[in-house]
Formats: structure tokens, C-alpha cells, sequence
């Protein structure tokens, strides 16, 4: 398995293969292979599968163009995040802390990585994955601490945001 300059995992159709094998249930979507497995396979055997086109792009655009694409249900591409934050906050306090960081994740463009971090937690709430009590900066926002996150409620402990946006 190689990496493009974008950072991009392009299989082989032999380590594609082997992959299947391996494992028949995994979902392969959106993997791209460096050779055309349609026609060696047949489309309806990998019907997800997509061939290798490197997008001559620099690589801050091709940056841009994905982060625009998340891969997440419909549901929480267009939830209202910073209303579902808002409404976990118990009293004024933390709704003025919890509104001043969703200014700062608006500023900077991210309500989409919000809308995905509560769709990670979801499934993996759902599906009864466990996951780290936090660690690091992360542990001073109190938004990832109401979406789930982490364990460390910053307001008891006087975690400054701006720890989280050094």
C-alpha cells in the first residue's frame, strides 16, 4: 500500500483482494486502487471501489476540496451544532463559555468538525466502543466536553480556552 503527496492509501488489486478476503464484511467504500479492478473483478464485485486519478492539485487545495466532503448521515451535516451545544448547558456560566468557544469554532470555520464529532460519539455510544477519558489541550474546551468528547468539564476545573487554541 503506497501514500500519495496528498496522504491518500492507494491499494493494489492484489492487497485489495487480500483485504476482502480477510475480511468479507468490511464496508469498502471509496478506495482507491492503482490498477482498473473493474475490469479484472467486475464492477458489481467491488462496486464501490474507485481507480486511482491523481488530481494534479497543490496540495492546499486538494486540503480545502476534502475538508469540504465530510462522510458523515445527512442528519448531522445539517444539524444546527451550535443550538445542540447551547442546550446541554445547565446555567449561565456555561452557556457564556459554551457560546464564546462556538464563536471561536465559527471564526475558524469549524461547525463542520463539531458536526462530526458528535456523530462519532453517537456511534460510538451506540455501538459500545470506549473511548479515552481526554487528554491534552482538547481538555480545555467545554464544547467537546458537552458533545462527549472527553470527561474533564474545563468550567469545575478553570481550564482556559485558550489552551485548547494554542
Amino acid at each position: 500500500m503506497l501514500a500519495d503527496k496528498y496522504g491518500q492509501l492507494i491499494f493494489s488489486e492484489v492487497e485489495l483482494c487480500d483485504l476482502h478476503l480477510t475480511n468479507p464484511e468490511l464496508k469498502l467504500r471509496r478506495v482507491l486502487v492503482d490498477c482498473d479492478i473493474a475490469n479484472t473483478l467486475g464492477l458489481e464485485y467491488f462496486p464501490k471501489v474507485e481507480k486511482y486519478i491523481d488530481p494534479n492539485l497543490s496540495v492546499e487545495i486538494f486540503d480545502t476540496q476534502k475538508q469540504s466532503n465530510w462522510l458523515m448521515p445527512d442528519e448531522y451535516k445539517n444539524m444546527d451544532i451550535a443550538k445542540w451545544v447551547l442546550e446541554q448547558c445547565k446555567d449561565e456560566s456555561e452557556l457564556q463559555r459554551a457560546g464564546q468557544e462556538l464563536l471561536l469554532f465559527q471564526e475558524r470555520n469549524m461547525f463542520p468538525l463539531l458536526q462530526y464529532l458528535k456523530y462519532l460519539v453517537d456511534t460510538m455510544r451506540q455501538h459500545n466502543i470506549v473511548w479515552g477519558v481526554g487528554r491534552g489541550s482538547s481538555v480545555a474546551s467545554f464544547v467537546l466536553f458537552l458533545i462527549g468528547i472527553h470527561k474533564i468539564n474545563s468550567l469545575y476545573y478553570d481550564l482556559p480556552i485558550e489552551e485548547f487554541l494554542k
